[in-house]
């Protein structure tokens, strides 16, 4: 299943539910991927199944992050995962944030 959310992160930032809901307390904001197809996880790490697909260079909403696999991707190795809608996470090691440690708030 293919799902492309660079146009749906274009949109309204806090509207949803899940861990969207997190982000109603604090500002939330879009960062562009790296230019290469990134797959959507259901969880923080690579053992999860791929809910989705983003073509490169989308614009996405880090609602919170938190820790799992650690990955080597385009903008270096991290373990964090930044949750982009309600049960979908991707490395944030393809995600240009200009930080290599927590840009938002954890997620519970």
């Amino acid at each position: 299943m293919s799902v492309d959310r660079a146009q749906e992160a274009e949109g309204s930032e806090t509207e949803g539910s899940g861990a969207e809901a997190v982000a109603t307390a604090a500002a939330v904001h879009t960062y562009t991927t790296a230019d290469v197809r990134l797959n959507i996880r259901s969880g923080p790490g690579t053992s999860y199944g791929i809910v989705g697909s983003l073509p490169g260079g989308s614009r996405v909403p880090i609602y919170c992050q938190t820790p799992g696999t650690t990955v080597t991707g385009t903008y270096g190795t991290s373990n964090i995962w930044d949750n982009i809608s309600s049960g979908e996470f991707i490395s944030d090691a393809y995600v240009n944030t200009g930080s290599d440690g927590y840009v938002a708030s954890r997620c519970s």
